[in-house]
């Protein structure tokens, strides 16, 4: 809690300081609470929260800030309030006992018309309690019971002025309840509401059937205010107001990529998601959108990150089993305190309590991951439209608090193809994932596509989502005839394009075979036809060597015979250098007179 400083309404007013209250979501839309020593009047129904909001105040302000305050109750016991409020973390006995002092101002209808009645005494008695404990805040809860027990609207009136007086006099920050009835009509005293400075309104009213509590500041005098109607929630830390999201969009833009929970499925989405980024995963019932998120949370906690996951109409235990079937364990993470699942009914209450529930939630876990399955369901809880209002402000909120964000939506209309949801939540997600049914040969199958991711590339092909064991996974991407089989017909033209390859390749392997043979017997055929050719080289070389030595053989008889004859080239006798005589002449040993016999002749030829 913390003073703030607020412009007036006129531009050259100085600025106006503010207490704030500590309840979320007000001090937003009063623009930084209510103002110091001055009165604020809340109205509303029975069950609207108008001791709450006055108590709440009380307990922050004493908690926070250390200021003592006064609860002056016209209608419950001490004891019956501090009961009341046991469902919530004040610590409020603590405190009563120290900074918060209960007056029990309960009046007997019979005390009251006995005579002349007036608050001056109970008034004197607060003052001397306010300056002991050094009291600067005080509640008077219930005023309305005092006024209608005067019966007079003189008397009234005359009380209520008395108690302006005596505040402005002591200086308190001053909150004074009062019930009104159902048209918004006041009872007896509506015009408390012109001598107050600032007038709350709470309501509590039915919508389709579901009760929705409802805030809205109708005066605040001196100090602008956000004007509407807000929803409030009830939560463990008490009252919270729906406060609408700054008009600006302000978003970081973050680069860094995580997964998704399976490496195929990032792949698809060009590597993954941005972080806090939102992804909305549609389909019909029975496609697997919850496998999906619970893959995607399981990733996030095995990365040592926060998550939170909220489960409309369906409890924590029987997800975690049906997890189980498909290879996703909860359980390890819920114990280590990084997974926190919240399920709710969503015909209990209105989408904005949801949301307020959402961020009271976000809150105590400071999720990094935020998985919503269905949030469709909140369509059903007060009416389309403001589920819609309250599916922008969820994304919106969760980006600005750089959450990663995963909701899944069932798909309406009969058409299994149909990718349309109530929610119209498809226009403000970064990333849309749809699962379908194909539905072919008497057989059902899960198909998932990418329909759109902002600043990614991404596939744009329908891939079999399969579940197993093991997980969720993405079959490899088949087609036959310009056509994406899947199931059965797959395996079918599998098993055949199979058999046909196989056939090919046996045909492959004999032709391989044949050919083997074949150069077998070419290469044979070369070698005897080298052979062959070796051979005739080998005999027309002898017969070259032959021939020639038969030439030289020739010549060499005949040169021979020449010089048998006695002759050479040119016919001259051949001189031998024997006695300077002819060879075969005067004794050479040939015969008669030198000449051979014709026998030797012919012996030597």
């Amino acid at each position: 809690m913390k003073t703030i400083k607020t412009a007036m309404s006129s531009p050259n007013a100085p600025p106006l300081s503010k207490m704030a209250t500590g309840i979320p979501g007000f001090d937003d839309i009063s623009l930084g609470g209510i103002i110091p020593n001055r009165a604020t009047l809340v109205l509303g129904g029975p069950g609207s929260g108008k001791t709450v909001f006055s108590l709440q105040t009380l307990v922050n302000a004493a908690r926070e800030r250390n200021e003592p305050g006064i609860f002056v109750a016209f209608e419950e016991t001490a004891r019956q309030i501090i009961d009341n409020t046991t469902c919530f973390n004040w610590g409020l006995p603590a405190l009563a006992k120290k900074k918060i002092f209960f007056l029990e101002a309960q009046l007997s209808p019979d005390v009251v018309q006995a005579g002349e009645f007036d608050l001056s005494g109970m008034l004197g008695m607060l003052k001397a309690k306010k300056e002991a404990m050094g009291a600067r805040w005080i509640v008077f809860d219930g005023i309305d019971v005092l006024l209608t027990l005067l019966q007079n609207p003189v008397a009234e009136m005359r009380e209520i002025y008395r108690i302006r007086d005596w505040l402005a006099q002591n200086r308190m920050n001053a909150i004074i309840t009062a019930k009104i009835e159902d048209g918004n009509r006041t009872i007896n005293y509506g015009f408390m509401q012109f001598m107050m400075d600032c007038v709350i309104r709470l309501s509590r009213r039915l919508e389709h059937g579901v009760s929705l509590h409802r805030l809205q500041i109708t005066k605040y005098r001196g100090s602008d205010f956000v004007a509407g109607e807000y929803p409030v929630n009830f939560g463990i830390s008490g009252m919270e107001v729906g406060a609408p999201e700054p008009a600006e969009i302000k978003h970081a833009a973050s680069t860094e990529r995580i997964s998704i929970g399976f490496e195929r499925l990032d792949t698809m989405l060009g590597g993954g998601l941005f972080r806090g980024s939102s992804t909305l995963i549609t389909g019909v019932p029975g496609t697997s959108k919850t496998t999906l998120v619970s893959k995607f949370a399981e990733a996030a906690c095995r990365r040592g990150e926060r998550t939170l996951f909220v489960s409309f109409d369906e409890g924590a235990e029987p997800i975690m089993r049906n997890l189980a079937s498909v290879g996703i364990q909860f359980r390890p993470h819920v114990k280590s305190g990084l997974l926190r699942m919240y399920s709710a009914r969503t015909e209990s209450t209105g989408a904005e309590d949801h949301l307020e529930k959402l961020k009271m939630l976000i809150r105590e876990h400071r999720p990094r991951y935020l998985v919503i399955d269905p949030f469709s369901a909140i369509a059903k809880a007060g009416g389309l439209a403001a589920a819609r209002a309250v599916a922008n402000r969820l994304i919106y909120m969760a980006k600005d608090k750089g959450i990663t964000v995963m909701l899944t939506a069932i798909s309406e209309g009969d058409d299994p193809q149909s990718e349309a949801t109530e929610l119209q939540i498809s226009m403000v997600a970064d990333t849309w994932i749809h699962l379908s049914y194909i539905v072919r040969s008497g057989e059902r199958n899960r198909a998932l596509t990418i329909i759109k991711s902002r600043g990614t590339w991404h596939s744009n092909q329908v891939r079999e989502l399969v579940l197993s064991e093991a997980g969720p996974m993405l079959a490899d991407v088949y087609t036959a005839g310009g056509e994406v089989l899947m199931g059965t017909l797959r395996w079918e033209k599998e098993t055949e394009v199979k058999a046909t390859k196989k056939q090919r390749r046996a045909d492959v392997d004999l032709k391989q075979r044949e050919l083997q043979f074949a150069e077998a017997d070419i290469r044979v055929r070369i070698k005897a036809l080298e052979l062959d050719l070796q051979r005739q080289r080998a005999e027309l070389e002898l017969y070259s060597s032959d021939d020639e030595a038969r030439t030289l053989s020739s010549s060499e008889r005949e040169n021979e015979l020449r010089r048998m004859r006695s002759a050479d080239l040119t016919g001259r006798a051949v001189l031998t250098p024997t006695n300077g005589k002819p060879k075969g002449a005067n004794g050479s040993g040939h015969g008669v007179n030198g000449k051979k016999s014709r026998k030797e002749a012919r012996d030597a030829s």
